[in-house]
């Protein structure tokens, strides 16, 4: 596939991840299947613009970066996605991909570092998340957990804990804005001396919900 659709391109600090704070190229593809309740990039869903992967790499490449994050949507609902990955690696990129956990990872290119966003019984599509996935993560990739309660925390952390995840990545803990206390996840997480690491959205704090941010 030598086209994907595209929502936009943008040049942002990092949000979250371990790379959280650092100067970043975003490419955000459009499309998602899933429809979790705390969604933030439900403009994403439908619309974009064609591209194809020389024209990515040329808009990437206009901001001179070093690290690139293509996001969507659910980027690799997108066949095409995979193809754009192994070009970024290839232009020697330090590149990562969020994505939601429900579509197959197996393919993506071993150098790409993997976010993947485990759903949580509140965000309404536990059912979709796509447990072969956790096979495929190693100690450079990320698992990101979004919690809106103490429902949601109990269920991630036995997830954790059942899949000893701490042993196979980097496991995040974060709070779904304006749904679930920061100050109450952090004291939970220190409690009971939880192996992971919580984030806060950065771009959320100093921008709010504004697109391209």
């Amino acid at each position: 596939m030598n086209q994907l659709r595209v929502t936009e391109i943008f040049y942002s600090l990092q949000g979250e991840s371990r790379t959280v704070g650092l100067p970043t190229v975003f490419v955000r593809l459009t499309g998602c299947p899933l429809r979790c309740v705390y969604c933030d990039t439900t403009y994403a869903f439908s619309g974009g613009r064609k591209m194809s992967i020389a024209e990515i790499l040329d808009e990437v490449g206009s901001y001179h970066p070093r690290y690139v994050t293509v996001t969507g949507g659910e980027p690799l609902a997108q066949r095409g996605c995979l193809t754009l990955l192994d070009a970024l690696i290839e232009k020697g990129y330090e590149v990562s991909l969020e994505t939601s956990g429900a579509l197959d990872v197996s393919e993506v290119n071993p150098s790409v570092v993997k976010v993947l966003d485990l759903k949580t019984p509140s965000s309404g599509e536990v059912s979709k998340n796509l447990y072969r996935n956790l096979d495929f993560l190693d100690r450079k990739d990320q698992l990101k957990f979004v919690i809106m309660n103490e429902r949601d925390y109990e269920w991630a952390k036995a997830i954790v804990e059942e899949h000893r995840l701490s042993e196979r990545c980097e496991v995040l803990f974060s709070p779904a804005m304006g749904v679930q206390d920061p100050t109450e996840l952090a004291e939970n997480i220190l409690r009971d001396r939880l192996p992971v690491r919580f984030q806060i959205q950065l771009h959320k704090i100093l921008w709010g919900d504004v697109p391209g941010r």
